[in-house]
């Protein structure tokens, strides 16, 4: 990743905090392993009301001893210059409880000595030099990294400067050195490994926190608000209201990504290809931003979402959009592709991949935000981005039939093709990111895939012979270890099939472990504990009077024993013959109070065992034979 460089008498700007004077800001000094405070007590915490001010808002200033000025603010969501009045008050501690005091208010809310390094452009976690009370940064790129970057984000200056510019600032952030740091002295205790304080401060720098807060609060939701407030600060853009963010939007259900429904079968030399951050892409591509969504231009009307009710501004570049493209790009191309750079040193390329999983986080959830998070939701903005993945996966699919090659499934980001040519993926990646602005890559590739009828479900064989599975039933956490292990056998028998040929092979192994595993349950051969089903509980048991799902009836059993069991809390039971208990029928009993294997329900695991495999090894059409008599598939067991 390189280094970038510090003069001698450099100083990490570690904290701030807000003192009754003014505020106060905390560096870190490597040279000499000292913090250095720096005090200024000019600067007063403020917040805006509208101006004029009314009669009644002149009288609550004088109350609270406010000193009231004119300022302009540039409106986010018309780009024009407003007049605001700009209350300035003593205490930072009563901030927003004054603000709270008027009917309409702006920025109150935004912590004081947060609001001070926004208003003075400076960044938590880099080195900055001290001269004569004026704080100058000391971090620049060195010669090489500036023209590693012009290789990689050269192409964006002209087409998206704004953008190239955010890229500029977090690339050059991340890229200084990184001090080691007494954390104590921060307030952090337990003991912290050198990965662990390089993404802290990695942290700190992308979302301007102070490091203490960028150790402790993991909430990204704290991070991208910061992320933002930061921006329209630098920006002198007046940072709206929850209830403005909204547009005049309520809480709804969003409509999520779609679900292409799979061509149930078994499948050879299967490509899986992704969408690359999808969400985070559209927000980037499609100029997807709070002030962009539903503007206010009549030539913008035509520019409408697909599948929505909304259009997109075409005359404004977006906020949010420039912001979670720079962090976008930032990942997908440079540190994605470090990570995987083997010329580089491990420990380098180990941080690469630390600090690309860790913007990936970000840009996760920078959709999520805009739908539950106050102060960031936005519904029209969250219509929108699922709006665009829907229609992203549809033309992906529709080209690929132009193609002429065969899709035969599609979840949200994920497109499986069935046994395309090499050729025919790479035109369809050049296609998609030529038509629809966004990338389009190979993820995996599967030497045997297996769809099942259900949605979100399948099971695929890596060429290395790695199973990747996702959505059945047989893999679930609370599963027992019997169905989980004979599922395993079963799918390990399918790692070097490669053909019809050699599958049609796989299938009397898999057939073979499947009797064997119903002879070990009628012969009492299998260890209870590996019968056992392991569920959390939803609500408390001595709550539910109606009738009891088989983790209650465990609850009940187990609280007559004056064994304390709480809603949130884990049990174990084992599925029994039916038994009376207390004039009901129970089904189970826990792990602990079985007596032997004569109590458990052999017929029930055969039922749920064949279930479990059925969902993957029917569509293979693989049929069972259990003892003598017609051949049963696995719907006949059912």
């Amino acid at each position: 990743m390189g280094e970038g460089l510090i003069g001698l008498g450099a100083y990490y700007l570690v904290d701030s905090v807000a003192t009754s004077a003014g505020v106060r800001l905390i560096f870190y000094d490597p040279s000499r392993g000292l913090f250095v405070e720096v005090e200024d007590r000019e600067y007063k915490p403020y917040f805006y009301i509208p101006h004029p001010p009314t009669h009644e808002d002149e009288i609550i200033v004088r109350a609270i001893g406010g000193k009231a000025s004119i300022a302009e603010k540039i409106d986010l969501f018309t780009g024009e210059v407003r007049r605001l009045t700009r209350v300035e008050v003593e205490n930072p501690k009563n901030l927003k409880r004054l603000s709270s005091m008027f009917k309409i208010s702006w920025e109150g809310d935004i912590p004081f000595s947060l609001g001070y390094i926004y208003d003075h452009n400076l960044v938590f976690g880099v080195p900055y030099h001290i001269e004569g009370g004026i704080i100058k940064p000391a971090y620049r790129l060195t010669d090489d990294l500036k023209g590693d970057f012009e290789e990689r984000f050269g192409d964006i200056r002209a087409s998206d400067p704004e953008k190239y510019r955010l890229i500029e600032k977090f690339f050059t952030l991340c890229s200084q050195p990184i001090p080691e740091i007494p954390l104590k002295d921060l307030g952090i205790r337990e003991e912290v490994s050198s990965e662990d304080l390089y993404l802290t401060f990695t942290i700190s720098r992308v979302t301007n926190l102070p490091i203490s807060s960028a150790y402790t609060d993991r909430r990204v939701s704290i991070w991208i608000r910061s992320i933002l407030n930061a921006y329209l600060r630098s920006r002198n853009i007046l940072i709206p209201k929850p209830e403005e963010l909204m547009r005049g939007g309520v809480e709804k259900r969003i409509q999520g990504g779609l679900t292409m429904p799979p061509e149930s079968g078994i499948y050879f030399n299967t490509v899986v290809l992704d969408f690359e951050s999808l969400y985070p892409s559209l927000i980037d591509a499609y100029n997807l931003s709070y002030e962009t969504i539903d503007c206010n231009h009549s030539e913008c009307l035509a520019n409408t979402v697909p599948s929505v009710n909304h259009h997109v501004c075409k005359l404004r570049r977006g906020v949010y959009s420039i912001l979670i493209g720079a962090l976008k790009d930032l990942r997908i191309r440079w540190f994605k592709p470090l990570s995987k750079d083997k010329s580089i040193p491990d420990e380098e390329r180990r941080l690469a991949d630390a600090t690309a999983k860790l913007l990936k986080l970000i840009l996760v959830a920078s959709y999520g935000v805009t739908v539950r998070t106050y102060g960031l939701a936005q519904p029209a903005l969250a219509e929108s981005i699922t709006a665009y993945g829907r229609y992203a996966l549809k033309e992906a699919w529709r080209m690929a039939v132009e193609a002429g090659l065969h899709p035969i499934y599609g979840d949200t980001d994920s497109l499986f093709l069935d046994d395309p040519p090499d050729s025919g993926v790479t035109k369809l990646i050049e296609s998609v990111k030529r038509r629809l602005k966004l990338d389009l890559a190979v993820d995996k590739r599967y030497s045997i895939c297996v769809l099942p009828r259900a949605m979100k479900s399948y099971l695929g064989i890596m060429k290395d012979g790695t199973a990747d599975l996702k959505g059945l039933t047989a893999i679930k956490s609370n599963s027992p270890r019997f169905i989980q292990k004979v599922f395993g056998k079963c799918v390990n028998e399918l790692k070097d099939v490669r053909n019809w040929g050699e599958f049609e092979l796989a299938k009397d192994r898999i057939l073979k472990i499947f009797n064997e595993a119903v002879a070990e349950l009628r012969y009492g051969k299998v260890p209870i504990d590996d019968l056992a089903y392991t569920v959390r509980l939803h609500f408390n048991p001595f709550e539910k009077d109606e009738t009891l799902h088989q983790p209650y009836q465990c609850a009940v059993q187990l609280l007559d024993l004056g064994i304390k069991v709480h809603k949130g809390d884990v049990i174990s039971f084992v599925k029994v013959k039916p038994f009376n208990y207390k004039g009901r029928t129970f089904t189970v009993k826990p792990t602990s109070l079985i007596d032997g294997f004569h109590e458990v329900n052999v017929e029930d695991y055969i039922k749920n065992l064949t279930s479990a495999l059925n969902q993957v090894f029917k569509p293979m059409g693989i049929t069972f034979h259990e003892g003598e008599g017609k051949p049963l598939t696995l719907t006949d067991f059912l």
